[in-house]
């Protein structure tokens, strides 16, 4: 957990601070941790799995809007905002665990020691540099380039060494994540599927070939 990047900026007594007051939580797959519109109050950070972010659309549509891994944190909006609501649900994509903060601890810890801001500095950093490289892509790359390169993204986060890479996203996923319509990522997943680079299965994609996926990105 010490090897996080938004730790970096920490001096090593306040890294050391903030992990005391994390708590180690753990969710099967599939299983909730908080739905949209639930009171926001803990920030969540990535020890193992993979957790998707979820919201619905006033059709009632369910978009993927990110899937996150090892190393990545949630719920920033906890620490910023009191009586924040979730603007987005959770769910295991397979068995995880988190080390959660409570608005409340961080709240003490900031007023114990001033420099433990700049955690949450790094957070909402972070967070804005990848929704601003998203609206970057959607404007000026192409769709099909879209799709790939957020399937190349899922492969390198899924990947496991000696172990076939297998993502328990449906296409439907992939198209949210993407930004384009379900048909758009069909067509592009049945094209790189006829060619060997991966194979497509009921509520997951297996990559076969992440080198020619990887090319195929760029």
């Amino acid at each position: 957990m010490t090897d996080i990047p938004l730790f970096e900026a920490l001096a090593a007594g306040d890294r050391e601070l903030l992990l005391t007051e994390l708590r180690r939580r753990r969710f099967k797959k599939g299983e909730v941790l908080f739905h949209e519109g639930d009171p926001g109050d803990t920030l969540h950070l990535i020890d193992r799995g993979h957790i998707a972010i979820r919201t619905s659309t006033p059709l009632g549509d369910v978009l993927t809007l990110s899937v996150l891994g090892p190393g990545d944190v949630f719920g920033e909006q906890a620490l910023v905002t009191a009586d924040s609501r979730r603007t987005a649900s959770a769910v295991a994509l397979e068995p995880a665990e988190t080390r959660s903060l409570t608005a409340d601890r961080f709240d003490r810890l900031r007023n114990e020691e001033p420099a433990i801001n700049r955690f949450l500095v790094e957070v909402l950093a972070a967070q804005v540099r990848r929704l601003s490289d998203q609206v970057r892509e959607a404007l000026y790359v192409p769709a099909e380039i879209r799709t790939l390169r957020r399937l190349n993204g899922l492969a390198s986060s899924f990947s496991r060494p000696d172990q076939t890479c297998v993502i328990p996203v449906t296409q439907d996923d992939l198209a949210s994540l993407a930004g384009v319509s379900r048909p758009t990522a069909n067509r592009v997943l049945k094209r790189i599927e006829a060619d060997g680079v991966i194979a497509l299965h009921r509520g997951r994609l297996e990559v076969l070939d992440r080198d020619e996926l990887s090319r195929r990105c760029r």
